[in-house]
């Protein structure tokens, strides 16, 4: 198993609107996430003093090819549909690395 964390912007008058899609995530995200091999899958919010926002997430992954799950998983046409309401709402860091939409953020602890 390997673990991920990954950073993005929350755009601050899109607050309200994120933390609603979030408290009922579809059946059919929450199904594909698991059929992607992605475990404990939890999204973090925080404040900072100068009023942004950002969202933390972290998951497991049980898989063998993370590339061929995460395609898998932006092919899923639900997928798509709930990317389209989430992204909007989302602030893409600036030094995110290319193709990336959230920022993945190095692992320093534990060490496997």
């Amino acid at each position: 198993m390997k673990r991920y964390g990954s950073v993005i912007g929350l755009r601050p008058e899109k607050l309200a609107e994120y933390k609603r899609l979030h408290a009922a995530v579809w059946p059919e995200i929450l199904g594909k996430i698991k059929d992607c091999h992605i475990h404990n899958y939890s999204i973090f919010l925080r404040q900072l003093p100068d009023g942004s926002h950002y969202l933390f997430s972290y998951f497991e992954y049980s898989g063998t090819d993370m590339a061929a799950d995460s395609a898998r998983m932006a092919a899923d046409p639900k997928t798509q549909e709930w990317w389209a309401l989430c992204k909007p709402c989302q602030d893409p860091l600036a030094n995110r690395a290319e193709g990336e939409w959230w920022a993945e953020m190095e692992k320093v602890f534990p060490v496997d």
